[in-house]
C-alpha cells in the first residue's frame, strides 16, 4: 500500500515567550484534522507540540506536495492562530506564517515540511524527530552517523542488506541547488559539504540497492525566505527503520552525543542538541538549550500506531547531563564567538542595524 507521510510544523504562538505550545492549540488543530479524517482526505493524524512549534503528523494517499494537504495544514495553522493564539495573546502568534494567503504549496511560506510517499512494508516502523531552537542543518551529523558511520550503526558491517550503502541528497540552500552523493565511496565528499550545516543540508536518503526512501528532512530556512531573523527553523525529520535499514536503536544512537547546533537564544548562538521526552520539550534556559524529541510509530495501512516516546528513557540521562554541561560552558562565553554565531549567520539578525549606526564612526587605519 502506498502511503504519504507528511510531517508539517509551524510556530503559531506560544505560552510564556518561546516556551511551549498551549494545550488549546493542540486541541484546536486536532479538531480541524479530525474533520479531514472524517471526510476521507486523511487516513490518520497525530498532533503534538515541541517547544513553541505545533506539529502535524498526517498520513494520506494524496502524494507529496499535494495542494489539498498543504492547504489543510495552512488552514489549521491560521485557524489556530486566529482562534487560540491571538485570543489568548500568546507570544509571536502566527510567527512562521510568512504570507497572508495560501498559494498551493507550503514551500517558501514558513512552515517546515518533511514529506515522502512510501510503499508500506509488512512491518513499517518509523521514527519522527522534531527539534526546537535550531535549524535543518542540525540533522546532518546524526543522519551521517545513522546511515554512514559503522561505529554508530553496527548493521553497516554485520547486516548484508546495508552493505550497498546509501545515497544522500544534499541541498545547497544558498544557491538553490542539490547533489546526490553515495556512501561509502563518496563519504569524504559528503562530509566536506555537510560539515557546513548552515548551507549544505541533507534533504533525503535512499537505499542504493533498490532506491527505497529511508529518510526525509525539512530544509526550509526562514531567514533566507524573509531576509531577516524570524525565529530559527526548528526542523522535522522522519526515518524508516529495520528490515534492511538501520534498527531503531541505531537511529536513536545518532543523537546520543548532544552535538553543537546553531539556534538557541534569538537564533544567534551555538548550543547542544538535547534529546528529551515530550514532557520535557519545553525550552527554558536561555530559551533552550536546543532539544529534540523522537516519536516512534508503526504504520498499519496508513494508520499511526503509537507513539512511543523514545527519548523518554533513563538511557539518555547521561546525554542530557552532558548537554547541560555543554550549555553551561557555552553560556560562559557571553556574546563572544564561538558561543555566538559567526557574521555570515548574524546578518539576518539586528546586528546589521547596529553596524549601520556605527558606520560613520569607522576611520581608516593610519
Amino acid at each position: 500500500m502506498k502511503v504519504t507521510l507528511s510531517v508539517i510544523k509551524a510556530d503559531v504562538g506560544s505560552l510564556a515567550g518561546h516556551h511551549m505550545v498551549h494545550p488549546q492549540q493542540i486541541e484546536e488543530a486536532s479538531k480541524e484534522l479530525q474533520k479531514s479524517k472524517d471526510n476521507g482526505l486523511l487516513i490518520d493524524f497525530y498532533v503534538t507540540g515541541v517547544g513553541d512549534d505545533l506539529q502535524l503528523i498526517m498520513t494520506h494517499t494524496q502524494g507529496v506536495d499535494n495542494p489539498k494537504i498543504h492547504g489543510l495544514a495552512w488552514d489549521v495553522f491560521t485557524k489556530v492562530t486566529e482562534n487560540v493564539s491571538k485570543k489568548l495573546k500568546l507570544y509571536a502568534a502566527g510567527q512562521d506564517l510568512l504570507s497572508t494567503a495560501f498559494s498551493g504549496n507550503l514551500k517558501g511560506m514558513g512552515p517546515g515540511v518533511a514529506e515522502g510517499e512510501i510503499e508500506e512494508r509488512p512491518s513499517e516502523p518509523i521514527v519522527i524527530f522534531m527539534a526546537d531552537k535550531t535549524e535543518p542543518g542540525a540533522w546532518n551529523l546524526p543522519l551521517y552517523k545513522i546511515f554512514a558511520d559503522p561505529f554508530n550503526t553496527a548493521g553497516l558491517v554485520i547486516d548484508q542488506s546495508l552493505h550497498g550503502g546509501f545515497t544522500f541528497r544534499v541541498m545547497d540552500v544558498m544557491e538553490g541547488k542539490m547533489i546526490d552523493l553515495h556512501t561509502p565511496e563518496e563519504s569524504y565528499d559528503l562530509l566536506a559539504l555537510i560539515g557546513t550545516p548552515g548551507r549544505y543540508i541533507i534533504q533525503s536518503i535512499y537505499r542504493r540497492s533498490d532506491g527505497l526512501l529511508a529518510a526525509v528532512a525539512s530544509t526550509t530556512r526562514l531567514s533566507l525566505i524573509a531576509g531577516r531573523y524570524v525565529g530559527k527553523d526548528d526542523p522535522v525529520l522522519f526515518v524508516r527503520a529495520q528490515h534492511g535499514l538501520p534498527a531503531v536503536g541505531e537511529i536513536l544512537e545518532g543523537f546520543a552525543m548532544p552535538h553543537l547546533v546553531a539556534g538557541w537564544m534569538r537564533g544567534s548562538h551555538h548550543g547542544p542538541l538535547m534529546p528529551v521526552g515530550l514532557k520535557n520539550a519545553k525550552c527554558t534556559r536561555f530559551d533552550g538549550p536546543p532539544r529534540v524529541v523522537a516519536l516512534g510509530f508503526q504504520l498499519c495501512e496508513g494508520k499511526l500506531i503509537g507513539p512511543a516516546d523514545l527519548f523518554d528513557d533513563p538511557a539518555f540521562d547521561l546525554s542530557r547531563l552532558i548537554a547541560n554541561q555543554i550549555a553551561d560552558f557555552m553560556r560562559r562565553h557571553g556574546p563572544f564567538m564561538p558561543a555566538r554565531l559567526g557574521p555570515e549567520e548574524m546578518e539576518y539578525t539586528t546586528l546589521p542595524i547596529i553596524l549601520k549606526k556605527l558606520e560613520s564612526r569607522f576611520k581608516p587605519i593610519p
